[in-house]
């Protein structure tokens, strides 16, 4: 017997009416911005001006949250808005878009972020693959880690940029929750626990606790490693919850990464010719790398200019040249966009300090998911 009585009843009848009211409304109003949408697809199309416009999202997405009185948070109305603008762009030109594969890695969630599940996702096998996919045109954007919050850069993407034409025109932060994955719903005879490098050194304290037995195998994604591990019961993966569904596997234990907080910033890059430099909206980073004479105060003397011009820096990384000199490259993130005096001006005299100087981007930042 239902404990819902009839007025309880009619009034959620009522509710739910209202609601299926407001779907049609919905609906009726979102094809109309498609039929707009195609409108300016055509006329992109006629002037040659780029279709995706990583400042113009950021703009929307902001003056939508600016007008946000609730009680939807600002958040969710990013995401809902987010695929609205990816839907209706795939009307205009489907983007094709290279990640880490397979299905249900990181990398694939921070692509879906950014352009929305309308976007046509390239599978590759490797980061030197995505950029080789983006830099070649089979992908129009590539998407790749660039930094984790627990283990820090992930070396072989700051090597790529060195030689790739790529740049970086959008970035990504991802909340990265790593999880045991199994065919078996139990934690012991676990003989293998395959992930990404950067996964097993970010989950090696747990590991070490309740499985210390267990070899730590190395494969180039978290999704590879589900896609091993439900080929064998005595293997287990370290991967998201994503993987688990695409490959049929249980959730043994959740969110087992050593930093509760621990986030992937990952970068998203294209050709200069499929777009360039997005135009500064007033939230920006420009990314550099530089190396600079190996004698007493070079480093100081290239930072200088940031000082006198009053421009922060929120990263300095330093990788080796490889050139058995001990000479070292230096990424360097700064606060701003080239369009702004200041920032030209500090960038401007900083080459003068260079042996060698590369514009890696210059990109709204990316809001934390």
């Amino acid at each position: 017997m239902s404990s819902t009585t009839p007025v309880q009843s009619e009034a959620l009848a009522q509710l739910r009416t209202q609601i299926d009211s407001l779907d049609a409304q919905l609906l009726t109003l979102l094809n109309q911005r498609a039929k707009v949408a195609e409108q300016v697809g055509e006329l992109k199309r006629r002037e040659g001006t780029p279709f995706f416009r990583p400042d113009r999202v950021a703009q929307v997405i902001d003056k939508i949250q600016a007008s946000n009185t609730g009680p939807l948070q600002n958040s969710h109305v990013a995401a809902i808005w987010r695929e609205i603008m990816s839907a209706c762009l795939a009307l205009e030109v489907p983007q094709r878009v290279a990640v880490l594969g397979p299905q249900g890695t990181f990398c694939e969630q921070a692509a879906i972020e950014y352009f929305g599940s309308a976007a046509n996702l390239i599978y590759c096998s490797s980061f030197d693959e995505v950029f080789h996919a983006t830099a070649a045109g089979t992908a129009q954007f590539g998407v790749v880690g660039m930094e984790n919050t627990t283990e820090g850069v992930v070396a072989r993407s700051f090597d790529l940029f060195l030689h790739s034409p790529v740049h970086v025109i959008g970035e990504v932060s991802l909340l990265v929750r790593h999880n045991l994955l199994r065919q078996v719903n139990a934690l012991d005879k676990v003989e293998v626990v395959l992930a990404h490098p950067q996964a097993l050194m970010q989950c090696q304290g747990w590991l070490s606790e309740h499985l210390p037995g267990a070899e730590r195998r190395a494969v180039s994604s978290n999704a590879e490693g589900a896609r091993l591990a439900a080929t064998n019961p005595a293997w287990a993966a370290l991967a998201s919850e994503r993987a688990a569904a695409q490959f049929g596997l249980h959730i043994v234990a959740h969110a087992i990464q050593d930093e509760a907080y621990n986030r992937t910033r990952f970068a998203i890059i294209c050709l200069p010719q499929t777009l360039g430099t997005p135009a500064a909206t007033g939230r920006d980073c420009t990314s550099i790398v530089v190396s600079v004479p190996n004698k007493p105060g070079s480093v100081h003397d290239m930072l200088t200019p940031l000082k006198k011009h009053g421009v922060s820096m929120t990263r300095f990384e330093s990788r080796p040249a490889k050139s058995g000199k001990w000479e070292y490259f230096f990424y360097i993130d700064l606060q701003g966009h080239p369009g702004e005096p200041n920032v030209a001006a500090a960038l401007s005299e900083l080459q003068a300090y260079c042996a060698f100087y590369k514009m890696l981007g210059a990109y709204p930042l990316g809001q934390d998911v």
